[in-house]
């Protein structure tokens, strides 16, 4: 609030826009590690303990369940009984502890490129991931996305993309082309889900989110996007919910509480009908910027910036 008292003189600046730069305060850093692929900060502070790669906030320990029920959940819901789940991603470990709250999850296979963030996270972070990767159920797999896309024929019910932010001149803009989600819906069960972690829906960068979701529906039958609320990133994010499989976003809240009574373990924080439901409701600005928007991402033809 204005005028209150500073309580640490270390802050991590993380910069959100081109114009904004949002300010944690820090107590303590845990672990810094500059890994093969990126530099790493475990730190803890007034949000508890925090992730931080490449100078990007992850998730933290205070109010994480907001990002990971909200990416989770969807998804599952509107399947409505998946039995596999294949995660791209999540090295804390607590996407999986979503997942595995749905009693009819069989198998759940995590691919994630850096296996020096995951075992920082098994040791520094145990509120986020509780064990899970202990569960027999889980299987984790220490390898790029694109590799495990080329060389897997097995059939999912949900794929969870809990990648970086979409950047149009960075490494990972191939993660958000035409070709990737061809390759993620030829895994993907007929009646399959697939949500992807979009990036920001702030007018000043909602470009990217909306380019993702545009790209999106010429692969899939169904696309819709979904707004969490998220305390603790600076701006409002966006996921998207993608299917081949009709579903609404405007759900029956009372449907939704009952499906998650029956098919899940429970101990939800924000996920219910209510929450699902205004996570759908998006603003006139975004629904228009959808509406009006033409450009599709490929590798043919990237951004005049970005070199494949």
């Amino acid at each position: 609030m204005a005028g209150a008292n500073l309580n640490t003189d270390l802050f991590f600046a993380e910069q959100i826009t081109p114009w904004d730069i949002y300010k944690h305060g820090i107590d303590k850093v845990l672990i810094y590690q500059k890994t093969k692929y990126q530099k790493m900060y475990i730190v803890e502070g007034v949000y508890g303990k925090a992730l931080i790669l490449d100078g990007k906030w992850q998730s933290c320990t205070q109010d994480e369940f907001l990002y990971h029920e909200s990416l989770v959940h969807p998804p599952m819901i509107f399947h409505g009984s998946p039995r596999k789940v294949l995660i791209f991603g999540g090295g804390e470990g607590a996407t999986i502890r979503e997942v595995l709250r749905w009693k009819t999850v069989e198998k759940v296979v995590m691919v994630d490129i850096d296996g020096e963030v995951v075992e920082a996270c098994k040791k520094y972070l145990p509120e986020m991931h509780q064990n899970v990767f202990e569960d027999p159920r889980v299987e984790l797999i220490i390898d790029d996305a694109q590799n495990f896309l080329e060389s897997t024929s097995e059939t999912w019910d949900v794929i969870i993309s809990d990648l970086t932010d979409p950047i149009e001149s960075g490494p990972s803009f191939p993660l958000f082309t035409q070709e990737y989600f061809k390759k993620i819906r030829r895994i993907l069960s007929v009646d399959g889900s697939f949500i992807i972690q979009a990036g920001s829906i702030s007018p000043a960068e909602m470009y990217l989110h909306v380019r993702v979701v545009k790209t999106l529906q010429t692969v899939f039958s169904y696309v819709h996007s979904f707004m969490p609320y998220s305390s603790s990133y600076g701006c409002p994010l966006g996921f998207v919910v993608a299917s081949d499989k009709e579903f609404s976003p405007k759900v029956n809240p009372e449907k939704v509480d009952s499906l998650l009574a029956e098919k899940t373990i429970g101990g939800f924080q924000l996920m219910d009908g209510i929450s699902l439901l205004g996570m759908s409701r998006l603003p006139l600005n975004l629904r228009q910027a959808i509406a009006t928007e033409t450009q599709i991402y490929t590798l043919k033809n990237p951004p005049k910036d970005f070199q494949v």
